[in-house]
């Protein structure tokens, strides 16, 4: 009996491996025929609904619609290192919800995609990103949160938000990133997705921003006080620094990340000195740094097909 279970076992795996096969297959298909046409440049203010956690926050969201202009109008739904399956399940508790969620755009997020209300869903999904995809089936709930927004309205644009890990990876952080696009954003969570719903989804590259950015200030030889990783991560409480949550000089990259990919307009010349969520002022990077920041933005932007924007 110990036997036959272990194979019914085994075999389930390898059914179940093949079906996660069959779908990066076919998303990878999907693929190439969806990225190769660029999306048309929005002719206006969106109207955006953020999914995630504590690498999406309230203050970049806040940076976002300041960058875009008064009509643009944003809600959103965040936890503390929640997956896209926790946010689906209605009966699994949500570390931080209260906390996360106590300020004025908070929508219940089923009610809110299900509304069709929304013309852009921006979502991503928790860090470790390899054991979201091990335990928490990412790819299948991309689909479903997809599939959920575009069915409600056809005209919804999906963007998976590409994050980061921690700048203390045993792998190195830049190298991480290097690989991480392609092993597991891409082949483990968005081509299985695109390969069981029709819904598209498109790509927001701030781990590849936050990288070319490091990149360059190092070429420079450090730039107005950045010279690592670190310099775009927050502080604790005791001083160190909290190896996964940005500053607000990284909240402002990521921002301006999903400025350009959103509206499809290069960043050059944006306002720099902008306010938290909160209203305080942020932090604001030198004139400089800025200029750097959104020249890297749109260099990598235009490098991925993947986000829609034509090169």
């Amino acid at each position: 009996m110990t036997r036959r279970l272990a194979l019914a076992a085994i075999a389930g795996a390898a059914s179940f491996g093949g079906y996660v096969y069959l779908q990066r297959r076919r998303g990878k298909a999907r693929a190439n025929a969806l990225y190769s046409t660029p999306l048309a440049e929005p002719s206006g203010a969106l109207t955006v609904f953020h999914l995630g956690h504590s690498l999406v926050g309230r203050d970049m969201p806040a940076m976002l619609a300041q960058l875009a202009g008064k009509d643009h109008r944003y809600d959103s739904q965040l936890g503390w290192g929640t997956s896209l399956r926790a946010h689906w399940e209605p009966d699994v508790s949500i570390k931080g919800f209260a906390e996360e969620n106590d300020h004025p755009r908070y929508r219940d997020a089923r009610e809110a995609l299900g509304s069709g209300e929304y013309d852009t869903f921006v979502l991503t999904e928790m860090v470790e990103l390899r054991d979201a995809i091990r335990y928490h089936d990412s790819a299948r709930y991309l689909a479903r949160w997809a599939e959920l927004a575009w069915h409600a309205n056809p005209e919804t644009r999906i963007y998976l938000y590409e994050t980061w890990h921690h700048i203390d990876d045993n792998a190195g952080w830049l190298a991480r990133i290097d690989g991480d696009l392609r092993t597991y954003w891409q082949d483990r969570v968005k081509y299985p997705a695109l390969g069981s719903t029709d819904a598209p989804i498109h790509l927001i590259p701030a781990g590849q921003v936050m990288a070319a950015f490091v990149r360059a200030t190092q070429a420079l030889g450090g730039l107005d006080g950045i010279t690592t990783e670190a310099d775009l991560f927050a502080r604790l409480d005791d001083g160190s620094v909290d190896t996964i949550h940005f500053n607000d000089l990284g909240a402002y990259l990521v921002a301006l990340t999903h400025y350009a990919v959103l509206y499809h307009r290069a960043p050059l010349g944006m306002p720099h000195e902008l306010t938290r969520a909160d209203g305080t002022p942020a932090d604001a990077p030198t004139l400089a740094v800025a200029q750097l920041m959104q020249r890297v933005v749109w260099d990598v932007v235009r490098q991925y097909p993947e986000t829609g924007v034509a090169v």
